[in-house]
């Protein structure tokens, strides 16, 4: 066990090995730049848990004196208003309208962070006219000056609205669990990336374990087969043990972070917080402006 443990650490650097459960390190959130970091968060199945980490880990990152935005983009699913029990009124397409600013449709949501609904119309961007996506990226613009750091809640799967947001981001969280589908779904993300691209830079969470043993097992596995199939190196971020609090919360319509903030998921999702802002990868970004360019013009 301790042979696994050092080797895991191993191939993710020795950082932030959240199996510890050891709340160590200083937080390295200084940024040499305005740009926003642009994060996609992911996964290669549903019901692994992925909107529910990205809300907790968007109040993780805000209480670490980060301004976090929360784009959802799981068109139609509005998941993100469903695990922060609120409704928002307009969604990224209301913009279109001359009559909607950018103020209006941002939802301020707990802890300081703030939320926009992507709705389904992101589906039919490839449809609009160049000087109305243009309108579009124009008004968008102006999230660059009210987040540090954008959390894209991207579908499941490897659809191409999902691969698109992917691509188009600075970095991308993968979120699996030990199930053999869902791995062999998550290992399907990467491989779909990998086809369009050779720029990757995949972290991954591995979510639902029920002691360390299986979270380095699974962590090894993934790590080292993507490195032998695919030649691609992905980053281990760290692993949050199934807590039966998580679903507590989800009924109860208030994140984990702030329903249970003392109990064992809530610390490893902490965990992976710092180890988001202490990446080297934040030193590099594109921004906001070079992600919507991406996304909308791409297609």
């Amino acid at each position: 066990m301790k042979d696994q443990a050092a080797k895991l650490r191993q191939l993710v650097g020795g950082k932030n090995f959240v199996g510890d459960l050891q709340e160590t390190g200083s937080v390295n959130g200084d940024k040499k730049d305005n740009l926003p970091y642009i994060i996609a968060i992911t996964s290669g199945k549903g019901g692994v848990g992925k909107t529910n980490f990205t809300v907790n880990l968007a109040i993780a990152l805000s209480r670490m004196g980060k301004r976090v935005l929360i784009i959802d983009a799981d068109l139609g699913l509005a998941n993100v208003e469903v695990i922060l029990g609120c409704s928002s009124k307009y969604t990224m397409m209301d913009l279109l309208n001359s009559d909607i600013s950018l103020a209006q449709i941002i939802l301020e949501g707990p802890a300081g962070i703030k939320y926009i609904s992507g709705g389904s119309g992101i589906e039919q961007m490839s449809d609009l006219s160049v000087t109305t996506r243009e309108l579009l990226i124009q008004k968008l613009y102006a999230c660059e000056t009210v987040a540090d750091i954008i959390l894209v809640d991207t579908g499941a799967g490897v659809g191409r609205n999902v691969l698109d947001f992917l691509l188009s981001s600075d970095e991308i969280i993968l979120l699996t669990t030990p199930e053999p589908t869902a791995l062999t779904d998550a290992y399907a993300v990467i491989k779909a990336c990998r086809a369009k691209t050779d720029f990757l830079n995949i972290k991954f969470v591995i979510n639902k374990i029920y002691d360390e043993s299986e979270g380095i097992d699974v962590g090894m596995k993934l790590i080292e087969t993507t490195r032998r199939f695919l030649q691609v190196n992905v980053s281990y971020l760290g692993m949050i043990y199934d807590d039966r609090n998580m679903t507590n919360a989800i009924k109860k319509q208030v994140p984990l972070l702030l329903s249970y903030p003392d109990t064992i998921a809530a610390k490893c999702i902490n965990l992976i917080a710092k180890a988001v802002l202490q990446g080297d990868s934040m030193r590099v970004k594109r921004g906001w402006r070079g992600f919507l360019q991406r996304l909308i013009f791409s297609r």
